[in-house]
């Protein structure tokens, strides 16, 4: 059971979450090719997307050349602006098969409800979190995950949270992970779960030396604004 919470108070504003350098990558690539092409889309500039997320235009600039990842709070901020589910980042993330399995995963699309480890899509976000898509097709109605958080791996900057619409649910397989909801804090550990409003502030971090595994499920998202918490 989730830990006897921890009441604290909030001395600083809460402020956007930033994404860290990282090495280029394909995903990296592919992630900012598909959000450049959602905001050309839009007509809207870098500059004014910086703007309303919080953010520099630098930093959306990186973001869409592959250079930088962006952080949990980052990617919320930005594909809510863009209208983006999280399914078609997917489509534009990697996988954590190798090509011929990804080949084939695409060949097999709506053959049946079953998806295999092999042909997950993925994607990678500063701050070491990673998220894996569960479900064989898109949902409309549920995004259900596994995410990792590597060792010390956080969702935002320790003087950040992040808000977003909809409901979390999530069991933690392995590791603990630290959750922030509010004012409160919570542990947990493995065979613990919890489920939060996600229009809540909240910030989610690795504790101790091991990552933490757990399965997420976030129902009705895109019924409500995502953005970070001011």
């Amino acid at each position: 059971m989730p830990r006897k919470p921890r009441h604290t108070l909030v001395a600083s504003p809460v402020a956007p979450a930033a994404a860290a350098p990282a090495a280029p990558s394909n995903a990296a690539n592919e992630l900012g090719s598909r959000l450049r092409l959602a905001r050309e889309g839009a007509a809207e500039t870098v500059r004014g997307l910086a703007r309303r997320v919080g953010v520099s235009p630098s930093l959306v600039s990186q973001i869409e050349l592959g250079r930088v990842q962006p952080s949990v709070g980052t990617l919320y901020a930005i594909s809510n602006e863009l209208g983006i589910s999280l399914d078609e980042l997917f489509r534009g993330g990697d996988s954590a098969a190798p090509a011929p399995a990804r080949e084939m995963a695409a060949a097999a699309a709506g053959a049946g409800p079953v998806l295999h480890s092999r042909e997950r899509k993925a994607i990678r976000l500063s701050g070491g979190v990673r998220w894996e898509r569960l479900t064989a097709a898109t949902d409309e109605e549920v995004e259900f995950l596994n995410v990792v958080y590597d060792v010390g791996g956080a969702s935002c900057a320790e003087d950040a949270l992040i808000r977003h619409g909809g409901k979390e649910y999530a069991y933690l397989i392995s590791g603990r992970l630290g959750f922030r909801i509010g004012f409160e804090e919570f542990e947990l550990g493995p065979g613990d779960s919890i489920s939060f409003d996600a229009q809540m502030p909240h910030r989610l971090w690795t504790i101790g030396r091991e990552p933490a595994v757990a399965i997420w499920v976030i129902i009705n998202r895109r019924g409500d604004s995502r953005k970070l918490a001011t």
